[in-house]
């Protein structure tokens, strides 16, 4: 099992040294990772089912945001829960990807993508609410193949995109693509991972058995697909406060990684909860002060969940 945490603008606010100070504390206590959400664009009246939005939140950019994160920290990896790849253009975004990932030596490697779900949004960027879902398949396939593309040149032709020999270079840290990870809450969104996702991020607000229904399925639809079912990681949401049990539940359930996150005000209460946390969990070894982001008790280890 492998642990990351999570910063949200919105609660925490934009001021850079307490991020910095929050993600090299994370850091040290041995997790594998921070990750931060996005919204371009809110509006009065915006929610999400019967939770209205304040339209004055700090949504920090969060590609940014983790760049300025990569250069205060040495072993972080970044991660995005989520960002709404339809209001991105991917040639565009494979560009800034790749460079994140070049400049902070391969650490943009949980990128987590998801459709969003506020039409006010959509609008403003000009991007059709419904064909979201078409979107993002298609700019998921035109990031990969920029990223595999070399000297000659690659071209699309889809519903969305469209170019001829076009080149996109740097390429990613060592390799020629990066990982996908879909979130969501959907059973579509479990379809978009068994076709194209290195990995599922399923919101927090799903019962027992439709979270295990929509897993399934993705392993499903990715076995049906000719890919392999066990290479997809599998991330969920915990809570700062969960015991050694809760984590051995969700080791059996499948999951591979768990992000959790503090709602405190104060810096010292949020840095301590992470301390707690990785310290109860056996994130680092007392008196260490770095660890390896795994879950090192070997009564919880299940075999094939890291």
């Amino acid at each position: 099992m492998r642990f990351a945490v999570s910063y949200s603008t919105p609660l925490h606010g934009t001021d850079p040294d307490r991020l910095v100070t929050y993600a090299r504390h994370a850091e040290a206590c041995g997790f594998e990772a921070l990750y931060v959400p996005e919204h371009v664009v809110l509006y009065p009246g915006a929610s999400v089912g019967p939770v209205q939005i304040p339209p004055s939140l700090p949504f920090a950019d969060p590609l940014d945001l983790l760049a300025f994160v990569a250069a205060a920290t040495d072993r972080l990896l970044l991660g995005t829960g989520v960002l709404l790849l339809p209001y991105h253009h991917p040639v565009v975004l494979a560009k800034r990807l790749a460079t994140i990932d070049a400049l902070s030596k391969g650490r943009m490697r949980l990128l987590t993508v998801g459709l969003g779900s506020l039409p006010g949004e959509a609008r403003a960027i000009g991007v059709d609410f419904r064909s979201r879902g078409r979107r993002a398949d298609e700019a998921i396939d035109v990031m990969r193949l920029l990223w595999a593309g070399g000297e000659e040149g690659v071209s699309f032709h889809g519903e969305f995109f469209d170019f001829d020999q076009i080149c996109s270079f740097p390429k990613p840290y060592g390799s020629m693509s990066l990982p996908i990870h879909v979130g969501g809450s959907s059973r579509a969104a479990a379809r978009r991972v068994g076709l194209r996702g290195d990995g599922y991020f399923p919101g927090g607000m799903l019962t027992p058995d439709e979270r295990a229904a929509q897993w399934g399925l993705a392993r499903s639809v990715a076995a049906d697909a000719g890919r392999d079912p066990a290479a997809i990681e599998y991330t969920r949401w915990g809570s700062i406060d969960m015991p050694a049990e809760r984590v051995a539940a969700f080791a059996e359930q499948g999951v591979t990684r768990i992000v959790v996150g503090s709602a405190a005000d104060d810096p010292a209460e949020q840095r301590d909860e992470l301390t707690e946390f990785a310290d109860r969990l056996g994130l680092r070894p007392p008196g260490s002060h770095q660890g390896s982001g795994m879950f090192s008790a070997r009564q919880f280890w299940v075999p094939g969940t890291g």
